[in-house]
């Protein structure tokens, strides 16, 4: 989970609160938010005056861009920040948003 702050439409990540996976017949490239570990990072959040701006994952073997999964489970106004991964190691990063019901991708500035 990805908390920080949001800017007009720009998202600041300030901390980052790990998530379990509670998706146990496919962990490998299906993902299920453990709703107690998105409770405890909005209260992390919350105490310190941040929100819960966006999350982070890795598509295995494929590319850094949203799935029918990742649409299917997508919250407009979140950075949804995708990396690719394989046997070589970390490909692309990148960030997308939902917008008026389909993605559109994002800056990544440091």
């Amino acid at each position: 989970m990805l908390l920080g702050k949001s800017a007009g439409d720009d998202r600041i990540v300030i901390s980052v609160h790990q998530a379990r996976n509670l998706n146990a017949e496919r962990p490998r490239d299906r993902y299920e938010l453990d709703p107690g570990d998105f409770l405890a990072a909005d209260e992390e959040a919350r105490k310190t005056g941040l929100d819960i701006v966006g999350i982070w994952h890795t598509h295995p073997d494929h590319p850094a861009q949203p799935s029918a999964t990742d649409r299917a489970a997508a919250w407009p106004g979140w950075s949804y920040v995708i990396v690719s991964v394989s046997c070589d190691g970390v490909g692309d990063v990148r960030s997308w948003c939902l917008s008026d019901d389909r993605f559109e991708e994002e800056a990544i500035r440091s």
